[in-house]
């Protein structure tokens, strides 16, 4: 750089120094942009961050990804104590709009959003990485968001099945899905697959447990367009429910009780075993679902009123861990009971459901409305 440039520069930051917070960082996001459309790197979306203030940073409908509270934790002392070191992928649903929806990174806004001390250090900001202006169908940015997620070995199964069911209705053939998303042929039958209490314990990781057998087709599904509303069915943003309750995870009495551990005191395949021969005996697990109900408060409203997801699931495996202590990192022992005790197992979580709902002042739901195909991440 020649002295007549480092002049001019220096020009730029004694005036950028006198601005207030606010308007600052408005300023050098404008030059950033503006050095953004010269770099040699313009085609990267790294290459320009930008800090954007928070509330115009707004969450998709369809990230598979979820957290659990203690990496929740983590990630708010990893931001706390190391600064940001990864922007938010974000992309404009408007070109000419400063509303911002996030591609990649939506705990990662949260902390910026919800913890007071990060809030503060970044004056109210986010930093964003714009993801490239032509992808802007739906289709692109889910595919985008799984990549990400994937790249990074993390996401949840039961909301993979809801994208990959969603591309297929928008008339995504196999190949391509497979292509996008980096699966193979065999991952998208499997995901196929949805059944009853057994979603939530279902192994995060695909394994041979899985049943393919009546797959969907293509000739299930019809073509759907970008232009979907919310009269479509089964399209649901688990936060658009107005009678959806919330609470932080230092309130959920299953968090305190070691329900997302990952080790007990058994080796993995007699805890298996223990948690499948707690759910035979219909007895006790029957006095566990009640003891739920009626003991961890926060945690039901919590869970029991997110109709988007698999409540039976999320009762028989909180009545396994009230009772015995086994945490849900051992959910796989669920495939140990035959189809009987499975669906005799499902039909009391439905019984408990509906007695919390009848004692909460709720109604009283279907079994397939307490464990809908279409499921959404709670986090």
């Amino acid at each position: 750089m020649d002295k007549v440039m480092r002049r001019r520069v220096a020009v730029i930051v004694q005036a950028l120094e006198k601005m207030p917070t606010d308007e600052r960082a408005d300023a050098l996001n404008e030059i950033r942009k503006s050095l953004h459309e010269v770099s040699p790197f313009r085609d990267e979306p790294v290459d320009c961050v930008l800090w954007e203030r928070h509330e115009l940073v707004a969450a998709n409908d369809y990230n598979p990804n979820s957290v659990a509270p203690p990496e929740m934790q983590l990630l708010q002392l990893s931001i706390e104590s190391d600064g940001y070191t990864q922007p938010v992928v974000a992309w404009r649903p408007e070109p000419d709009s400063e509303d911002l929806q996030v591609v990649d990174g939506f705990h990662r806004t949260r902390c910026a959003k919800e913890v007071l001390s990060i809030q503060q250090r970044v004056h109210g900001r986010v930093p964003v990485a714009v993801i490239n202006t032509e992808r802007t169908e739906r289709n692109d940015r889910i595919a985008s968001t799984i990549r990400h997620n994937r790249a990074r070995g993390k996401h949840a199964v039961s909301a993979m099945s809801d994208i990959v069911i969603e591309l297929k209705r928008r008339n995504w053939r196999d190949e391509r899905i497979a292509r996008e998303l980096g699966m193979d042929q065999d991952e998208i039958l499997r995901l196929c697959q949805i059944t009853g209490l057994g979603d939530l314990f279902s192994d995060s990781q695909f394994s041979q447990a899985w049943d393919v057998e009546g797959h969907f087709t293509e000739d299930d599904f019809e073509e759907l367009t970008d232009d979907v509303g919310d009269e479509v069915e089964g399209r649901t943003v688990n936060t658009s429910d107005e009678n959806r309750v919330f609470h932080t995870y230092d309130k959920w009495e299953c968090y305190k009780a070691g329900f997302y551990a990952t080790t007990c005191d058994m080796k993995k395949p007699d805890a298996e075993r223990e948690f499948a021969e707690f759910i035979k005996n219909t007895e006790e697990f029957g006095d566990a679902l009640n003891s739920v109900i009626k003991k961890w408060t926060h945690s039901c409203e919590h869970y029991l009123t997110n109709v988007a997801m698999n409540r039976l699931a999320w009762l028989g495996q909180a009545a396994v861990c009230y009772a015995t202590g086994i945490p849900s990192a051992f959910r796989a022992g669920w495939f140990l009971l035959t189809e009987d005790e499975q669906r005799k197992a499902d039909e009391q979580a439905l019984e408990a459901l509906n007695r919390w709902a009848e004692q909460t002042g709720r109604d009283a739901v279907s079994m397939e409305e307490a464990a809908p195909d279409r499921q959404s991440v709670i986090y």
